[in-house]
């Protein structure tokens, strides 16, 4: 009975873990690749005092959770790696989990803004840019219960906040 027990919680655990491709899996799978820079941003980057903020403030600052970051360097050896990828990162952006708000740009270049979650409760934010000259950056924005207005508040501190420099040091290689 024991054993039957045990093997059928194994069996519901292999079943519920999700075999296939994700955004989190290729995060992972390139944190070690030299094409990619991959960091990790907590909400102390904003550098700002919780007391000098309004509860609006406060509520959207605590429904940020972490950024990750993943950019690929495009360079002349690495061309055609580079549309391979770009191509990856778009079809697992295609996945029915990810709803687009946005996608602007022409042809293969550009950018678009999606999300995880129902319109009111935001789990994830997911940013994806590229361009064939500079390569591409997928920025994932992970909150506890995010909402449209929490996202927009974010931005509003973040442009009046005194930005941590520190933690974005890996992306000046990018910019280079």
């Amino acid at each position: 009975m024991r054993t039957t027990i045990l093997f059928s919680f194994v069996a519901l655990l292999l079943v519920g873990c999700d075999a296939g491709p994700s955004l989190e899996k290729y995060f992972v799978a390139h944190s070690e690749d030299p094409n990619y820079i991959v960091m990790d941003v907590s909400p102390d980057i904003l550098n700002v005092s919780k007391e000098s903020l309004s509860a609006a403030d406060v509520s959207a600052f605590e429904s940020f959770e972490k950024m990750n970051v993943l950019a690929f360097k495009a360079t002349n050896k690495n061309k055609a790696l580079f549309g391979i990828e770009r191509d990856k990162v778009d079809a697992l952006l295609k996945d029915k989990k990810y709803q687009q708000l946005v996608r602007f740009g022409t042809g293969k270049e550009g950018a678009s803004l999606s999300y995880v979650g129902t319109n009111d409760h935001i789990e994830e934010f997911v940013l994806f840019a590229n361009k064939k000259e500079t390569g591409f950056t997928v920025i994932r924005i992970m909150g506890d219960d995010m909402s449209p207005t929490n996202v927009v508040t974010m931005l509003r501190l973040l442009k009046k906040s005194k930005v941590d420099l520190a933690q974005l040091k890996p992306l000046e290689q990018l910019m280079k």
